[in-house]
């Protein structure tokens, strides 16, 4: 199958995952209008705020991390390597939650770089088979799980709600 018919959706959806909507008044795929997007989320986090957890669970560096590595497994993929996961260690992001000041900053730089490389790549049509597809796919949507995800462990990262939305609409 070629992506062609892929080329200006799935780029377009990870995009406003990541950069937010692309205008406040205008209608949006998947974030509320006038959210701001993953990544100046997560500049709104100092490196002890990245650092907590809730729960148990993993931290806001932890979830970025495994964003970022996954994006650049996908990035080595899309580049022409053919099995860049193969020896893939999923686990690594999960054991190393806190991170530093210049860590966290490093990490967010390196997460923007990925997910820009891959919204590039997203662009480009290629020939797959389903489950290349499914991997194109998959990742808006696991994207979009771990945006979920740190916006429930910390609401200094949340976007605006369906009734901040509706405020915007009736004025």
């Amino acid at each position: 199958m070629n992506t062609r018919d892929f080329t200006t959706v799935l780029p377009a959806l990870l995009t406003e995952l990541v950069n937010g909507s692309p205008d406040p008044t205008v209608g949006t795929y998947m974030l509320n209008r006038g959210d701001e997007g993953l990544l100046k989320s997560l500049d709104k986090l100092s490196a002890a705020a990245a650092s907590r957890t809730s729960s148990g669970g993993g931290s806001i560096a932890a979830h970025v991390d495994h964003v970022r590595y996954g994006l650049s497994l996908l990035n080595r993929w899309a580049a022409g390597e053919i099995a860049p996961w193969k020896n893939a260690d999923w686990t690594m992001s999960w054991r190393k939650p806190v991170v530093s000041d210049a860590e966290w900053r490093t990490l967010r730089n390196d997460v923007r770089r990925e997910t820009n490389a891959w919204i590039e790549a997203l662009r480009k049509p290629r020939d797959l088979d389903d489950t290349q597809l499914g991997w194109l796919v998959g990742s808006v949507s696991h994207l979009a799980y771990h945006l979920g995800a740190i916006r429930q462990i910390d609401r200094a990262t949340r976007g605006p709600t369906a009734e901040d939305e509706q405020r915007v609409e009736q004025r």
